[in-house]
């Protein structure tokens, strides 16, 4: 007994903070604006320093990779991973509400938007990929540029030869010291996304019972089949009995700590937590999951194909016709790509999907509260996914 205190003393505190957290949510929503201060506190913590763990972790694995076709391998294996487990997701939801249809979705709600800055694409193309300042690449708002500065940094440092040792040590050294720190910020995760909870519920419980419960009911069944069978499968196609025991004890910290914070940025150092005890070497956590923060959610897919589905209710067109489906598909990839690591990263794809199909302005306000409805599970899908994809990645590169 005290061998299972000990091990699961962490998740069963956390456990202990979201069910206090709910419960005041519930019976106390008043008192919430008091206590979530506490809850963006811990998240504040965990954002600014994620932002130098992914810059280290990534510089590091592609720096410390002893051999250059190691990591072109881990690449491709990677991006047909995601894009599997994208697809996947997208086709069994597409599955899922033919089998059990939405019907007679109405009504109209009130929205508030800021108005779009006017860019061109190009300069669209520019700001995602890069950034004008230095500074500005230590923001979450700017991952992908963070990325790419990272990978060529982690180059650069394994070009330099003997006269770049110095720094391989230093971006080695500094991946140990913001994994120590990121553990002591979980210290505190029992209060922090138990305050973060209890704003969940009280904000977010009352919705989920009116007008939108049919859609979010599938999406919620969908989601939890999804999360509980493909996840199996896929933790069984890396390892198999082994890999399934290990995924799923070891999968419990990232889950509630995607649920609580709505955020995959949040989650990644649980993730990268997880992967290490599971078992998947550094070399190849420290590139899939921070990547797959950015550019792989399953969660997303799932959304993107139900707001679509609801949007095509509402002005009543037919979503299954084939060239319906296949734009679905290609917006739901993309979507998934673009929609950053932070709460609510998805309107971009929202607009994007109204702007591609040409639907109506009464279609904006449904797909947005539905993608805020569903964002604590969709971010649980799109974190936890990223451990499997790991795993699923070292299944074929061995390093």
């Amino acid at each position: 007994m005290k061998e299972v205190l000990k091990n699961y003393s962490g998740i069963l505190l956390l456990l202990l903070g979201i069910t206090v957290g709910s419960i005041i949510g519930i019976i106390a929503p008043q008192i919430v604006e008091y206590i979530k201060p506490l809850g963006d506190i811990f998240l504040n913590l965990l954002f600014v320093s994620v932002v130098p763990l992914v810059f280290f972790a990534v510089s590091n694995s592609i720096a410390s990779l002893e051999q250059e076709s190691k990591f072109g391998k881990i690449l491709l294996v990677m991006s047909f991973t995601f894009l599997f487990f994208i697809l996947t997701a997208a086709v069994f939801t597409i599955g899922a509400v033919y089998l059990f249809p939405v019907s007679s979705i109405s009504g109209s709600t009130e929205l508030i938007t800021e108005a779009a800055k006017e860019e061109n694409w190009g300069d669209r193309i520019v700001s995602f990929f890069t950034v004008g300042e230095f500074t500005e690449l230590f923001s979450r708002k700017n991952m992908l540029a963070l990325l790419i500065f990272a990978f060529l940094t982690g180059f650069a440092a394994r070009k330099s030869g003997e006269s770049g040792k110095p720094f391989r040590v230093f971006i080695a050294s500094g991946y140990e010291v913001m994994k120590e720190l990121l553990l002591m910020i979980m210290k505190i995760a029992p209060i922090g996304l138990g305050a973060y909870f209890a704003y969940q519920v009280a904000t977010l419980g009352p919705q989920l019972f009116g007008f939108y419960a049919k859609p979010l009911g599938l999406y919620y069944v969908a989601g939890i089949i999804y999360f509980f069978v493909f996840f199996t499968l896929y933790a069984f196609m890396a390892n198999g009995q082994n890999g399934i025991k290990s995924f799923w004890k070891n999968a419990i910290l990232p889950t509630l700590t995607a649920l609580s914070t709505c955020s995959s940025f949040a989650t990644m150092p649980t993730n990268l937590v997880a992967a290490s005890r599971i078992g998947v070497p550094s070399s190849i956590a420290n590139l899939v999951i921070p990547i797959g923060t950015t550019l792989h959610k399953n969660g997303s897919s799932m959304s993107s194909i139900i707001k679509i589905y609801v949007a095509f209710q509402i002005i009543g067109r037919d979503f299954f016709e084939p060239s319906n489906l296949l734009l679905a598909l290609g917006i739901t990839v993309f979507v998934s790509i673009v929609a950053g690591g932070i709460p609510n990263g998805g309107y971009i794809g929202e607009m994007l999907m109204i702007s591609v199909y040409s639907l109506p302005q009464e279609a904006i306000p449904a797909v947005i509260i539905i993608g805020t409805l569903v964002d604590p599970l969709a971010t649980v899908l799109n974190a936890v996914g990223d451990v499997v994809a790991a795993m699923f990645v070292n299944r074929f590169v061995k390093v």
